[in-house]
């Protein structure tokens, strides 16, 4: 490689990449791999890995150096496990069977730190705060990610919801905490509450909320099965679809950018709808523009670039690269072979993960991860591992 992958990364890390999804393990360079057990994972300290990725797989994780992309740990972890970033330059948080739990991602061992509960959903990072979202029991927890250091569970806020359900929450700058609403038979809208966890603001006209992202001055959207809520300046205003049944259910904020980008699918009856749209959403014209991609995606193709770009990874292999003020498809980047989403949505397929200028792509069915400049269009580095990979992630560090 020319230039460093690591030296463009951490320009765009001060991008927040809000990027919550409701997201999951199938089958090299693993003959110089130590692996771990869950049980023994911090017995040895291994050594440090600059701006790791961590990649799921049937059994366990993956760790792997954010430049080289060399495997350099396997943890096994039994189970169905999801990673999202922390919040911080070290961290990752894995969602397990029992509940969150934080990965020393560049110390390569699994912390004592554990958020338990059943159903862990979705993890969000914002204004220098990281909030998640425990299905199985409503309750959401507030923390700064940088205090996950000390090794001991961060002080933090909590919040436990009315009832619990598939939900997501966000702390604002201020303080103040957007959580949806919902029962586990129906979801509704959201509520924000002050410091006090006092109720100021309540929209009930979002059927089927889910998802959630953050654009710039603090424009918050959570997706509808008939368009999108936003709430900004202390305002909800519902934003609908052109059809009457238009879900948008995972979007991705930047700050860098007042429009968000979300899903689209219009079929309330499909096992599986593969939709060819996706939703470009002005929270400051209050507008939403559907653009036409041509190919399919899944839930884990929706990504954003250093400069606000709008990022999706279609069907067809390629990485869609979108002007979010005009709606205009600027390039289309080959990353991969075409592929079709699976039924079951934790079977694996190819997933986005994006940082700074440097979008990571993996491709299961070939056990590979590429590496690709977003700005350039370059395919920077690959590498195959030992087994096909499911969720992908990494430290990001910034809100």
């Amino acid at each position: 490689m020319n230039k460093s992958i690591r030296g463009r990364a951490l320009t765009g890390t001060a991008l927040a990449l809000t990027v919550s999804m409701a997201l999951t393990a199938c089958g090299g360079e693993g003959s110089a791999t130590v692996t771990k057990s869950d049980e023994t994972a911090n017995a040895t300290p291994a050594a440090a890995v600059e701006e790791p990725l961590v990649a799921t797989f049937d059994g366990g994780l993956y760790i792997l150096d954010g430049e080289s992309l060399k495997l350099t740990e396997t943890i096994d972890l039994p189970g169905f496990n999801r990673v999202n970033p922390a919040g911080d330059k070290d961290h990752v948080m894995v969602s397990t069977d029992s509940g969150f739990r934080v990965l020393d991602a560049t110390g390569q061992a699994l912390t004592d730190i554990e958020y338990k509960g059943a159903k862990p959903g979705h993890v969000v990072r914002h204004a220098a705060k990281t909030v998640l979202f425990t299905d199985g029991t409503g309750e959401v927890n507030v923390f700064d990610p940088t205090a996950l250091t000390s090794g001991k569970k961060p002080a933090g806020r909590t919040y436990t919801s009315a009832e619990a359900h598939h939900g997501v929450a966000i702390e604002l700058a201020d303080g103040r905490l957007l959580s949806t609403l919902g029962t586990e038979e129906k979801r509704t809208g959201a509520l924000v509450l002050d410091r006090n966890n006092k109720e100021i603001a309540r929209s009930e006209e979002c059927p089927g909320v889910h998802g959630e992202a953050a654009a710039k001055d603090e424009a918050v959207g959570v997706g509808c099965e008939d368009g999108i809520l936003i709430y900004k300046d202390g305002t909800f205003t519902k934003i609908d679809s052109p059809d009457d049944y238009g879900r948008i259910g995972n979007q991705a904020g930047s700050d860098a950018s007042p429009v968000l980008l979300g899903d689209y699918k219009t079929d309330p009856e499909a096992e599986l709808e593969r939709p060819t749209r996706v939703s470009l959403i002005d929270t400051e014209k209050k507008k939403l523009r559907l653009v036409e991609l041509g190919t399919s995606y899944s839930f884990r193709s929706l990504a954003r670039g250093p400069h606000g770009e709008a990022l999706v990874l279609g069907t067809d292999g390629a990485l869609h690269v979108i002007d979010p003020d005009t709606g205009r498809i600027e390039k289309k980047i080959p990353v991969v072979g075409a592929w079709q989403e699976p039924l079951d949505w934790q079977q694996a397929r190819p997933t986005l993960f994006v940082r700074g200028h440097v979008a990571y792509v993996s491709e299961p069915g070939k056990k590979t991860l590429h590496a690709v400049d977003v700005e350039t269009g370059k395919k920077l580095t690959s590498v195959t591992l030992p087994k096909s990979t499911n969720e992908l992630s990494g430290v990001v560090a910034g809100h």
